[in-house]
């Protein structure tokens, strides 16, 4: 997916995984991946390159209508879609490259289930 290093903390970087666009995020020391779609009207949730964490670091921000979703599990706790959740995936850093679990290849590439 990407080099480790490449995600900084506060950032995050978006990479194209089997027909999707991704987020990475660096946040409490581990490296999270989402789906790059609001689940509230279908947008991305970057309007900037790489920007999608609020300026504390701390939520996910969808730059459209505002809603913020935790790091950890997409969970949308503040806007228009409180309770829905951005579609994640399991990753690994091996030898500093962020990569998907190899079930989650399979899951990747399958629809999102809405």
């Amino acid at each position: 997916m990407a080099r480790a290093s490449e995600i900084p903390h506060g950032r995050g970087l978006c990479v194209r995984v089997a027909g999707i666009d991704v987020g990475l995020f660096r946040a409490d020391g581990r490296i999270w991946a989402m789906e790059n779609r609001c689940p509230h009207a279908g947008h991305e949730l970057n309007l900037q390159p790489n920007e999608f964490l609020t300026s504390d670091g701390e939520l996910l921000m969808c730059r459209s209508h505002g809603a913020r979703f935790r790091v950890e599990d997409g969970l949308c706790v503040l806007g228009p879609c409180p309770g829905a959740a951005l579609r994640s995936f399991a990753v690994d850093v091996v030898e500093g490259i962020v990569v998907a679990q190899r079930e989650e290849l399979a899951r990747i590439a399958a629809p999102a289930s809405r």
